[in-house]
């Protein structure tokens, strides 16, 4: 993204804000290393509560990349029960139901995945497992003593990591389906018990031609998100 040299920082970060997307489709070429170490100095960056910066990642490459996807596509296409650290959504009701309908048909529609056609919905879920075929995936986890707290520090980190990789050209789309299944992820990776696995991250450079990334989800508007309270 070219930016003109009196760019004001607020547009810059709108640019950022608008032109990001969950990308569904990539490239398979790599990411350079100096390219996602900017990417993580930038996230570094976040605020969190009391400093804790409690997220950590394992970022997967290449051969590892494939490794892992080989993994994670079996255990979810073999029927297994998800097993996350964190709870799951109890339901989905009224108006975000509303946008999750919107978002999923969106995407359905954008693959010609006709509507009510289930064996279709669930070909294009077990997609996440295959990191949309991208060429780097990044884990998050926390310390599970921090709890929910972690968590959500882990979201803000989450955020900037996102936006630091469209600065730099780089899609993303966090994912928390790879933490469906939080043990078999430990398990791969080494971690200890004590680690809570929060999302992933699935990233590289966009296929832009597929159609799994020709639509953008919509935005809610001010006064259907905030309340300003004067007296």
């Amino acid at each position: 993204m070219d930016l003109k040299p009196d760019t004001a920082p607020i547009e810059v970060l709108e640019d950022l804000l608008g032109e990001r997307f969950s990308c569904r489709a990539f490239r398979p070429g790599p990411v350079p290393r100096a390219t996602i170490e900017r990417i993580l100095a930038a996230a570094q960056k976040t605020a969190s509560w009391c400093n804790s910066q409690p997220w950590r990642l394992e970022i997967v490459s290449g051969a590892a990349t494939e490794k892992f996807r080989e993994l994670m596509y079996g255990v979810a296409s073999s029927g297994r029960p998800n097993s996350g650290d964190f709870p799951f959504p109890r339901e989905y009701r009224g108006v975000y139901l509303e946008r999750r309908r919107e978002s999923g048909f969106q995407l359905y529609n954008s693959l010609g995945i006709p509507r009510g056609d289930k064996v279709g919905y669930a070909r294009q879920a077990l997609e996440n497992f295959n990191f949309f075929g991208a060429p780097h995936v990044a884990i998050v986890h926390t310390d599970e003593a921090l709890g929910v707290y972690g968590a959500i520090d882990c979201g803000g980190y989450l955020m900037s990591f996102m936006l630091a990789a469209q600065a730099l050209g780089v899609a993303t789309i966090p994912q928390a389906a790879l933490a469906f299944h939080s043990e078999v992820v430990r398990k791969h990776f080494g971690l200890s018990d004590d680690r809570r696995v929060v999302c992933g991250i699935s990233f590289g450079y966009p296929d832009r031609a597929h159609k799994a990334n020709s639509y953008r989800t919509s935005r809610a508007a001010i006064a259907d998100t905030v309340t300003f309270v004067d007296k």
